[in-house]
């Protein structure tokens, strides 16, 4: 009877200590395979942020593309090059020394060309003068 208690306190040594190898066994193979889920989960919320990063890049590409476009679409037509010249009896006054003529004018009355928004001209070339009107306000003369 002793014999029989003292193999089974050996048995149950030897169980007890089966079932502590296969309960760590277990255990190391359950961390394993959390450690692979979460290094699976870390690789596809990096692919994730990769992909949403891609696409984010190729949207801003497209819309500097469309930027780029709409800004081709909005370009001003050249202007065609004018000049102007009065003739009087012989006479040439061009556009720009009226102007010039005006403009000097103006500062001589101790104002800035700066301050000039418009300037409307009007030539009288049987009088030998340009008149003008600026900002719709002022008025003057000057000859040719």
């Amino acid at each position: 009877m002793v014999a029989r208690k003292a193999a089974r306190k050996m048995n149950n040594k030897n169980n007890t200590e089966q079932r502590k190898a296969t309960a760590k066994k277990a255990t190391e193979a359950a961390v394993q395979s959390a450690e692979e889920v979460v290094m699976a989960t870390e690789e596809e919320t990096v692919e994730e942020k990769a992909v949403e990063t891609v696409e984010k890049k190729d949207a801003v590409e497209e819309k500097k593309t469309e930027e780029k476009k709409v800004v081709k679409k909005a370009a001003p037509k050249k202007e065609m090059k004018t000049s102007v010249v009065v003739e009087y009896k012989g006479k040439q006054v061009e556009e720009k020394e009226m102007i010039a003529a005006v403009k000097k004018a103006w500062t001589k009355s101790g104002r800035r060309i700066g301050e000039i928004k418009t300037m409307t001209l009007y030539a009288k070339p049987e009088e030998n003068a340009v008149y003008y009107v600026i900002n719709g306000i002022d008025t003057g003369a000057v000859p040719f």
